[in-house]
């Protein structure tokens, strides 16, 4: 009997994550869900992900409450009280950075994977076209990886679809598993919770729209340098 392929997606219900538990549910036999609760500015993102989980036959969805990062992370993400700025901060990261948020996503991914038996966490970050996290960086990807199978004794990789996806090819990513229009209307991407085009002016929003018009404007140039990468 062939092993049975298991994968753990971490998942916002945002347009990357979406788009990466679309494709998982191709690739895996069983996928599950993973979606925190940090006390984030768009808290919608929890019911949001919560229904796509069903719609789209995750295995199982864990929610969890991770709100003690609200209370050491100050960001314009868990503080109403900050405007999301599309200015750099003094430090030259913007002030939507949640610091150590990834950290303790993909720790605790990595250990209800662990619990599950599946050697995949698959999660959204990008290097190629993002908005100048730290821990979204590839580099800092296998360093956590490593330390998971380390301090676990087990291998589980942590897999990343869009590491060097600009946001065009991750849109040409959706449509390829026929799912642009449900990742389009469905998904929330915006810092103020709006779901699908959303408040067109926060820097979640812009960077979504600027990749949804360069993917319509220039599909076939987009889609081939999709595959291009893909096989890789």
């Amino acid at each position: 009997m062939s092993k049975v392929s298991k994968a753990v997606v971490v998942f916002s219900g945002g347009q990357d994550s979406t788009t990466c538990l679309i494709q998982a549910l191709n690739q895996y036999d069983e996928v599950h869900g993973i979606t925190f609760d940090y006390g984030q500015r768009h808290s919608e993102e929890i019911e949001v992900a919560r229904s796509l989980g069903k719609r789209l036959g995750l295995v199982s969805h864990k929610i969890l409450d991770v709100s003690m990062l609200n209370e050491l992370a100050i960001s314009a993400l868990t503080r109403d009280s900050i405007e999301v700025s599309n200015e750099l901060m003094e430090n030259g990261l913007p002030n939507t950075f949640v610091p150590g948020r990834n950290i303790l996503f993909l720790t605790l991914a990595g250990i209800y994977a662990y619990q599950l038996g599946a050697n995949s966490v698959i999660t959204g970050v990008c290097e190629t076209d993002f908005s100048g996290y730290p821990d979204c960086r590839n580099d800092f990807v296998k360093a956590m990886e490593s330390a998971l199978n380390q301090g676990m004794d087990r291998q589980c990789e942590i897999v990343t679809p869009l590491m060097w996806l600009n946001k065009a090819e991750t849109w040409a990513l959706a449509d390829q598993y026929k799912s642009l229009e449900l990742v389009r209307d469905e998904t929330l991407t915006c810092y103020n919770g709006i779901i699908g085009n959303g408040c067109g002016t926060c820097p979640a929003c812009l960077l979504r729209q600027r990749g949804l018009e360069d993917y319509c404007n220039n599909r076939e140039q987009v889609q081939s340098d999709l595959a291009s990468k893909c096989q890789k």
